[in-house]
């Protein structure tokens, strides 16, 4: 107990006072009104702020009257008390030691997304790490001597080593500052004791203006929390420095937590255990503070607690164009819409049909899932997913930096979708999927390419706009002399236009044409694009025959056979058929005619001595008018070659 102004008559004289302080203590020491040695030396307080009583006021706080009245000498003025500090007393620091915090170090999860990001982009990437790492690495929290409440709450439990700011007005005036000693009590002059110890702090005024009734009449008083205690509680489990902490009566879970430097990197920010006496008081989850700003579940600590940081839950990395990239923990049966909940939803720019989940398990392979939003929001996520949501709009990287998306299908492991680094190849993306099966058709293989798709298009359309012009050309330029020759133009004209009308409903596949044998193993190793399409076919057991013959189908693979004798199986060409403008669509997309003669993977003098592999498609044109365009053109062997239209072209134009 330290007393720093108690007095029940007027000031004294100003030229009184240094001659009656000295003395005054001298006889307060003499008579026991000071706090014994003992007790000085546990309150840890010294007085400050003293006005010196007369010897008379002296004898009153040793000998305590009967109830005082509401005389007007006994009656002082207001006392504003001290503003009350939360913090260490001025010279007497808590007696800790108050480290920084540690240089900030990822895990292999977090190693393993940020190698994924650089693979990503150019550049300086940005940082991802786990979700609330800054709140770890935070020095300002580490080293904060008092927990950043606003004020003392009113469940706060008063024990011995706190500090209680009383002031008492009205028959007495009274500005005193009282250290609750260690049998829980504080000593108020001419009062006495009052146990305070275990009231709550709502409860402390009531409790001590009680007791100080029992004396005086007439009277208020405040009591507010001073200097608060420092105590020790226990952090353990997964946290940078495990051990005791020591912290004051007002620190919570989370202060004392951030004491010890956080969840390590294999602790968990949503798993953590407040034991008090054996059971256990609360579970805190750090996300609620951090995505909601809910600190219910954040009580204060009590001497001797124990905070339990358990290990780290299922992690899953957001990348891409979402709010918050980060490392997110969940809890069991956490979903998709849960993570890009907690990464602050999709992002202005975002393409929110759609997401892609690279799971940890298909690393090797570089398989990812697409999952379609909404209706697949609800999906469960497993540890190390990586979602990556996509920008509606251009890239800003250069081509050479952007993964590559390569779509893979027909007869491999793993059908599906991959995001490939930069720079890859055919024979990665079939690495990624798994390899081919044994019933694989390498030959047959379809790459299809949107770049080409795209120039095959705009030269297409450049073709039938020229093509246009020469038709119109060609029938203005001619001159019937008779209705015979005029109904035959007319009739010409119209087939013309029939033929430019589906000719303008074809779209090129934008397919590469693979050099390789028939009897190849393995794919031609070039280099892919994004958006590349790679589709292995199973070996065929089949030939087609389509166009001017008596019976179009498909015919049974017979090894060795040529076009004659498939052609003959067919019924052979009709007597409309153009048969200088046969030609013969390989598996592999490429063209063979009657006019370049000999295939390119077999010897022979014509088209006709040609071997047909699994796959390939006779095709025998009609012969066509000398008047139509054909004549100003080019055969169909080259318009199907150089603008990659394949055999849905064929049926397209119905040739």
């Amino acid at each position: 107990m330290s007393m720093t102004r108690f007095m029940a008559a007027a000031p004294l004289p100003q030229r009184r006072f240094g001659a009656l302080l000295v003395s005054s203590i001298c006889l307060a020491v003499a008579i026991g009104a000071c706090p014994t040695a003992a007790q000085a030396q546990f309150s840890g307080n010294t007085s400050n702020d003293v006005t010196s009583p007369s010897s008379t006021d002296v004898s009153r706080v040793n000998n305590p009257a009967p109830a005082a009245t509401d005389s007007p000498d006994a009656v002082q003025r207001l006392r504003q008390p001290a503003p009350a500090t939360y913090g260490p007393r001025d010279g007497q620091p808590e007696p800790r030691l108050v480290l920084p915090a540690e240089p900030y170090k990822p895990g292999e999860f977090e190693q393993y997304v940020q190698q994924l990001v650089v693979a990503q982009g150019s550049g300086t990437p940005q940082d991802v790490r786990r979700f609330g790492a800054n709140l770890v690495t935070d020095d300002a929290i580490a080293s904060a001597t008092q927990d950043p409440l606003p004020s003392v709450p009113g469940d706060y439990i008063i024990r011995p080593g706190d500090e209680i700011a009383l002031t008492i007005w009205g028959t007495v005036d009274a500005d005193l500052r009282l250290t609750v000693d260690r049998a829980g009590r504080i000593s108020v002059p001419r009062v006495g004791t009052i146990s305070v110890a275990g009231l709550r702090n709502a409860d402390l005024a009531d409790a001590i203006s009680r007791r100080t009734a029992q004396t005086f009449k007439n009277f208020q008083l405040t009591a507010t929390l001073g200097q608060v205690r420092a105590i020790r509680v226990f952090v353990s489990g997964y946290v940078q420095r495990p051990g005791s902490v020591t912290v004051n009566g007002l620190s919570s879970v989370l202060h004392a937590l951030m004491r010890a430097g956080g969840p390590s990197v294999a602790g968990s920010f949503r798993d953590i255990h407040l034991r008090r006496a054996g059971h256990e008081v609360a579970v805190f989850d750090l996300y609620d503070l951090l995505l909601k700003g809910d600190r219910n579940t954040d009580q204060l600590v009590q001497p001797d607690d124990i905070i339990f940081v358990g290990p780290v839950g299922t992690q899953v990395a957001v990348l891409g164009s979402v709010n918050q990239q980060a490392i997110y923990e969940l809890k069991p049966g956490q979903t998709l819409d849960d993570v890009l909940a907690m990464a602050g939803g999709f992002s202005a720019v975002a393409d929110r049909t759609r997401v892609a989940v690279e799971r940890l398990a298909d690393r090797t392979n570089g398989h990812v899932a697409q999952f379609a939003l909404p209706a697949q929001g609800g999906t469960v996520l497993g540890t190390g997913d990586v979602i990556r949501a996509f920008s509606t709009v251009t890239s800003t990287l250069s081509l050479g930096s952007q993964n590559e998306r390569i779509h893979v299908d027909g007869e491999v492991m793993h059908p599906g979708d991959y995001i490939l680094p930069p720079g890859s190849r055919v024979a990665d993306a079939l690495r990624a999927a798994g390899g081919m099966t044994a019933a694989a058709y390498p030959y047959g293989t379809e790459l299809t390419r949107d770049s080409v798709r795209q120039t095959q298009q705009a030269n297409y359309d450049r073709a039938l706009r020229d093509l246009e012009t020469d038709m119109s050309r060609t029938q203005a330029s001619q001159r019937a002399t008779s209705a015979e020759e005029l109904n035959a133009q007319s009739a010409s004209a119209t087939a013309n236009n029939r033929l430019l009308e589906r000719l303008r409903q074809v779209r090129p596949t934008g397919r590469v044409v693979l050099q390789m044998p028939p009897d190849a193993t393995s794919l031609p190793d070039l280099p892919l694009e994004n958006g590349d399409s790679i589709s292995i076919p199973p070996r065929g057991s089949s030939v087609g025959v389509f166009g001017s013959v008596f019976n179009t189908g498909s015919f049974v693979f017979e090894p060795g056979h040529t076009t004659t004798q498939y052609l003959a199986l067919a019924g052979g060409p009709t007597r409309g058929a153009d048969k200088n403008s046969i030609f013969m669509i390989r598996a592999n997309g490429s063209v063979v005619s009657a006019q370049q003669g000999a295939s390119f993977w077999r010897s022979g003098n014509s088209l006709a001595e040609t071997v047909v592999e699994p796959g390939d498609t006779l095709f025998v044109p009609e012969q066509l008018n000398k008047s139509t365009f054909v004549q100003d053109a080019k055969d169909w062997t080259q318009i199907l070659y150089q603008f990659g239209l394949g055999l849905a072209g064929i049926k397209t134009l119905g040739l």
